[in-house]
């Protein structure tokens, strides 16, 4: 079953198809208006800005079975300045992936006569790459489905009744941070704990000199969690610090998530505390054999 979300809802069944494609085309004009005003003037006097292919030709491939959602999602992202390319099933997008990957996937979770084809492919990207971008975008909502989205390595799970500047928002903030991984590793982008350390500069993470296999998503929230030990920050404050925009019960699961990888590496990990009632923190009181800070 097919639903197009809230925009879909506020159409009437007398209204021409291309409706919904002309209100896509506009807000995706609108959307490059916003971004526009937000560059420098000397950029925005100019029709494609000095710099425009090489700051935003990254590609995203959209696995989505729904040819008119999977196209307009495509548009509204070439207007952005995205190199797109689209599949309709996981297969054609892995033949695809094995041959290169994108920057960034985008997948629905059910795919043609699979029902759970995007759980699968999330799967199989995650264990190709442990920082590739990977946002679930579908109809389904249920905290069942969120959460399992989110074990399964996903940095975003959104619903298709997100509104399109959002959309793009959060894509943009993904890749700003994965911009920081072409920096050179410099002392200043160290941070260490104990037997944590973290490269800020390429957003990598060692526990005990082995490394951890985090998202993105992931890394940011370790990182507000271990530069302050024994602060407790708020599933706000990890939202806030993570750049990310999810509900209470998706930071736990990430939470969850990370807790599970560093736990795969060192049984007596317990640097992550939950303070019930306010958030978590960075352990500062683990016993000496186990000192995280």
């Amino acid at each position: 079953m097919i639903k197009y979300g809230r925009i879909m809802a506020k159409r009437s069944k007398a209204e021409p198809a291309l409706c919904f494609r002309g209100r896509i085309q506009y807000i995706a004009a609108e959307a490059t208006d916003i971004w526009r005003k937000n560059l420098p003037l000397s950029i925005q006097a100019t029709d494609k800005p000095e710099g425009f292919g090489i700051k935003m030709s990254r590609r995203i491939a959209i696995v989505e079975d729904e040819a008119a959602i999977r196209e307009n999602y495509a548009d509204v992202l070439r207007k952005q300045g995205y190199e797109v390319q689209t599949y309709a099933n996981r297969k054609d997008a892995m033949a695809a992936f094995d041959i290169r990957l994108p920057n960034l996937a985008i997948i629905d979770i059910g795919l043609e006569n699979e029902i759970d084809g995007g759980f699968m492919l999330c799967q199989a990207l995650r264990s190709m790459s442990d920082t590739l971008p990977i946002i679930f975008l579908t109809a389904r909502d249920n905290d069942f489905d969120t959460v399992s989205g989110l074990r399964m390595g996903a940095d975003d799970y959104l619903t298709k009744d997100i509104s399109l500047p959002h959309l793009t928002a959060r894509i943009a903030a993904l890749f700003r941070r994965l911009d920081v991984i072409d920096q050179p590793t410099s002392p200043e982008n160290l941070l260490q704990r104990g037997k944590l350390s973290l490269d800020i500069g390429r957003l990598t993470v060692q526990w005990e000199e082995q490394p951890v296999p985090l998202t993105v998503t992931e890394f940011w929230m370790v990182h507000a969690l271990a530069k302050f030990p024994g602060h407790v920050k708020s599933r706000q404050v990890l939202m806030q610090e993570s750049k990310i925009f999810v509900d209470g019960s998706t930071i736990t699961s990430h939470i969850k998530r990370i807790r599970k990888k560093f736990v795969q590496l060192d049984g007596a990990f317990d640097c992550i505390e939950t303070v019930y009632g306010m958030g978590y923190r960075w352990n500062v009181e683990a016993a000496p054999s186990e000192q995280c800070a």
